[in-house]
């Protein structure tokens, strides 16, 4: 293969007929460019996702209370019920699995209009109750101050934390938040923390317009009394959180007098299906990414074995006298081969440098947005990818010559020479 005059005949050959070389070439050439393409946008839509939850403790469950859709012990369908402090405590005391727990208050009543006021500036944000255990579950970085502690919720401190849109739209840009108070819906809050959150998947609005108080000063500063209208929890070590979400499940049916067979009044999101998921629909992406892609090379593969079977057919007088004057059929097909791999390399191997050139381009493009806002993050093609799709083409490039090869070799020299 590192034969000289051979690579200065396949150029030649080649250039007999650009137009046709080109053509050829540009079968292989898109083939591998779309493989490139479609690949790095289902690696980025899946980093767009899995970075969303993967910070998310992955042993979690989430419960929320829906409408009753069965009638049961004399209650009516359609009956709103919401979790209680009784429920937590039982939770905590009975529940050997639960690792951590962390009931949650949304601030409904308190989301109507310009909720928050600082002097002259107003904004309307999402105000949530919570316990520190919270954090563990669903992490937040703190970006100054701290998060909240154990001390806040049994104090019930009137202190928050908040996100960096309420610090952008709140304060100054040179101006610190920590110790200036909030007015959030008619009560004034320190601020302790200003928070960037780790994961993007939200439960009720935009992560970063949060104010978060802890969850005992917001039921008695509000009027919650006992109401607890959502339940953060993880399973500890060992137990599936699966198994410990069904328990639960029963156990709040149980409490809150609702049908066993009521499948809609318990709500739950779990963490552990929903990676399981993501990760079952972004492997079939990429399997379909694959089949796609092979399937489009394969084609430029084809074509470029029935390109080079028309110019076995055109040069079947020349390949005559080179049998004619002493050229082994290992020469002549190591010289159609040699001209396929070389079509095919050299066409993928541009297919595949334009395809990862766009795709950085893309990623440069994303980065100098906000990553944090869009499900669309990384676009990659891997370098074990890239090493097997160009072993792909170069074995494709064999197969592709050996078939015009042995149709050379299978024409007698005298045959071939009478050839017009």
């Amino acid at each position: 293969m590192l034969d000289l005059d051979l690579w200065k005949e396949i150029i030649s050959a080649l250039k007999k007929n650009r137009l046709r070389s080109f053509m050829t070439a540009f079968g292989v050439f898109w083939g591998i460019f779309m493989l490139i393409i479609m690949s790095g946008a289902g690696k980025a839509l899946e980093n767009g996702v899995m970075d969303g939850i993967k910070a998310f403790a992955s042993n979690s469950a989430f419960f929320w209370s829906e409408r009753t859709s069965v009638p049961y012990k004399g209650f009516q369908r359609g009956r709103n019920w919401n979790y209680n402090n009784q429920d937590l405590q039982y939770i905590r005391q009975n529940v050997k699995e639960v690792e951590y727990i962390s009931p949650r208050l949304f601030g409904w009543r308190e989301r109507a209009g310009d909720n928050t006021i600082r002097g002259e500036k107003t904004g309307s944000f999402n105000i949530y109750g919570d316990y520190p255990d919270y954090f563990k579950i669903d992490p937040w970085t703190p970006i100054k101050g701290r998060l909240l502690n154990e001390i806040d919720v049994k104090q019930k401190r009137k202190v928050c934390v908040i996100g960096e849109r309420v610090h952008e739209v709140m304060f100054d840009n040179d101006e610190d938040p920590i110790g200036q108070y909030l007015k959030v819906s008619g009560v004034y809050f320190q601020v302790v923390g200003v928070i960037h959150p780790e994961t993007r998947i939200g439960f009720g609005g935009q992560k970063e317009e949060t104010i978060i108080i802890p969850f005992t000063t917001m039921q008695q500063a509000y009027n919650y009394g006992d109401e607890i209208h959502f339940f953060s929890i993880t399973s500890e070590r060992g137990t599936p959180v699966s198994v410990l979400e069904t328990k639960l499940k029963a156990l709040f049916k149980e409490r809150h007098n609702i049908a066993p067979d009521d499948n809609q009044a318990v709500a739950s999101f779990n963490i552990e299906v929903e990676w399981k998921k993501y990760t079952a629909l972004f492997n079939g992406i990429q399997l379909l990414t694959w089949i796609v892609g092979i399937g489009t090379l394969f084609a430029g593969i084809i074509g470029v074995s029935n390109i080079m079977l028309v110019i076995i057919k055109e040069r079947t007088q020349e390949i005559g006298i080179q049998r004619a004057i002493g050229a082994t059929p290992a020469k002549i097909i190591k010289h159609i081969v040699a001209e396929s791999v070389f079509l095919t390399t050299i066409a993928g191997y541009i297919g595949l440098s334009l395809g990862v050139g766009l795709l950085e381009l893309l990623n440069f493009a994303l980065e100098q947005g906000n990553p944090d806002e869009i499900f669309f993050r990384r676009p990659e093609f891997s370098f074990d990818m890239a090493m097997l799709a160009l072993f792909v083409l170069i074995i494709s490039g064999i197969f592709a010559g050996l078939i015009p090869a042995k149709r050379a070799i299978s024409i007698k020299p005298i045959d071939a020479i009478r050839d017009e």
